[in-house]
């Protein structure tokens, strides 16, 4: 099936299989290997990608199914000229990582709370983040994280 989409602002148009999972599209046919697959069950979070400006996850929907979309990765998630966005700035001030398997899923879906909960208390991003699971941090650092980044939208 041909399918034309936006990733990280490059329109592109590609064949894929129709069972082709979007997961496998980004890392295996456009070797954006941010994106990570953790389980193939939509339970770790580490395939977290945006869809129309929406955090999905992508190890559980085809490749055909973002056909129109735009989608933006890890990869995708700093301005043009490197300025890191808000939350990959305060993963880093806030050591939100530990091995960094899960911080590509960690940092897209704390860019998405940002963007719809500017000002989040830290239950609230607790119950957002249900859906990613990290293996080292204790979660801590990356609440943090995400809070840090969601108080500063609040304030712009």
């Amino acid at each position: 099936m041909n399918i034309t989409l936006t990733v990280n602002g490059q329109t592109l148009t590609r064949d894929v299989a129709p069972y082709l999972l979007l997961a496998d599209f980004l890392r295996d046919e456009l070797r954006l290997t941010g994106t990570h697959v953790g389980c193939d069950t939509t339970q770790c979070g580490c395939c977290i990608i945006h869809l129309n400006e929406k955090a999905v996850k992508s190890c559980t929907m085809l490749a055909v199914q973002a056909d129109g979309a735009q989608l933006t990765t890890i990869e995708g998630l700093a301005r043009a000229d490197g300025t890191l966005h808000p939350v990959q700035e305060a993963f880093r001030d806030h050591h939100g990582l530990q091995c960094g398997f899960c911080t590509p899923g960690m940092v897209m879906m704390g860019a998405d709370i940002v963007r719809r909960l500017p000002g989040a208390d830290e239950e609230t991003i607790r119950h957002q983040l249900e859906g990613n699971i990290c293996r080292c941090t204790g979660y801590q650092g990356i609440v943090e994280a995400i809070m840090d980044a969601s108080s500063q939208a609040k304030a712009s």
